[in-house]
């Protein structure tokens, strides 16, 4: 018979794979390829993800593996931009392009006389001059292909031509406006030919299994991923949630368990958990999950106590003050806010080492 695993059991999985049952002393690059990619849309958010998850992580140790290309902030799952190691960027890039080909339908009308056997070449040709930014990218384009609306050459440059970000001096990485290079050029070498999505869902469960078909494509975007699932099936454990839906799973991976402890832990804006499943219950409530994106498509940020999202989050600096206002979706326990503000305490401390003075506020 079939294992059904409760929400609680699936979150303490979750957790486990996440490094957030515990924080764990390992390199920057080895947990960026444990977590198979951190969502980057902004550049400060996985300092905040892996402070939050590593014993001893200093800002320094990523931009460090940024400047030696063992990590790269690039194009890939749901067309997003994600912090991913070099090899994984090289081994699943290949297997992105389908679903970033499908991403070119938002252009609609703007994609009219858009050829990409023409526009790619020219566009991988100005690039091999050296990096550049998309304003500069779309002008020269522009100039080659005066018919076609700039916008629609910069998106399609972003999703069919394999470009990675150019990280710079700054404090979280990166410029404001950033200039991309191509992939190969950045790291010696292009995107593997093979296809490996098989191997990508094996990833995808190691990070943040268990989960079904419909959870990995969610976080991957991906069509395929029913079919390589049912593929690797007979590698795999499978369980069912308390809805009967079937989930699939390594067989050694760590399942601690419900009744396990989950400390307070603060998750940044963006932060790949609470987008890498169809079924979200095992981080955050249904009834809350409204609240996690803002009109304009912000993935707000959340804190977890007892392993579960209870509220959002955001900090203010100024005058040497560091500020960390926590809103809860509901009443917290006087437990909990005792801990959330001591983590709260220490993340500001990692968030502005300049300050004199750290708040922490619970709002209603």
């Amino acid at each position: 018979m079939t294992e059904t695993l409760s929400v609680r059991a699936l979150n303490r999985a979750t957790l486990a794979r996440q490094m957030l049952l515990a924080r764990e002393a390992i390199p920057v690059s080895e947990a960026v390829g444990r977590l198979c990619g951190m969502q980057a849309q902004e550049p400060k958010p996985p300092f905040l993800g892996l402070w939050t998850r590593l014993e001893g992580f200093q800002a320094s140790d990523l931009g460090s593996a940024l400047h030696d290309r063992s990590l790269v902030r690039a194009t890939m799952m749901r067309a997003t931009l994600h912090l991913v190691t070099s090899a994984d960027y090289t081994a699943f890039r290949t297997a992105m392009q389908p679903m970033l080909d499908g991403g070119l339908r938002v252009l609609g009308d703007r994609a009219k006389g858009l050829d990409l056997e023409k526009v790619v070449p020219a566009a991988r040709s100005l690039l091999e001059t050296g990096p550049l930014t998309f304003n500069e990218i779309r002008a020269l384009l522009q100039q080659q292909f005066p018919d076609v609306n700039d916008r629609a050459l910069g998106y399609a440059v972003r999703l069919c031509v394999p470009l990675v970000m150019v990280p710079t001096e700054d404090r979280w990485g990166f410029a404001r406006t950033s200039r991309f290079a191509l992939a190969d050029t950045w790291l010696g070498s292009g995107p593997n030919a093979e296809n490996a999505v098989d191997e990508l869902m094996l990833r995808y469960l190691a990070a943040y299994g268990p989960a079904s078909a419909a959870d990995a494509q969610t976080w991957s975007g991906l069509s395929s991923t029913g079919e390589a699932l049912e593929r690797l099936r007979p590698s795999l454990r499978t369980f069912t949630d308390d809805k009967g839906r079937e989930l699939f799973d390594l067989p050694d991976a760590p399942r601690p368990g419900e009744d396990g402890p989950a400390p307070a832990r603060f998750l940044p804006e963006f932060d790949s958990l609470v987008l890498a499943h169809a079924d979200r219950r095992r981080i955050i409530a249904d009834e809350h999950r409204p609240m996690l994106t803002t009109k304009n498509l912000r993935v707000r940020a959340v804190f977890l106590w007892d392993g579960f999202a209870r509220g959002i989050w955001e900090t203010e600096y100024k005058r040497k003050v560091a500020t960390l206002r926590m809103r809860p979706f509901e009443a917290l326990p006087r437990t909990a806010v005792k801990e959330l503000s001591t983590e709260g305490e220490a993340m500001l401390r990692f968030m502005e080492p300049d300050a004199k003075e750290t708040v922490v506020t619970v709002e209603d």
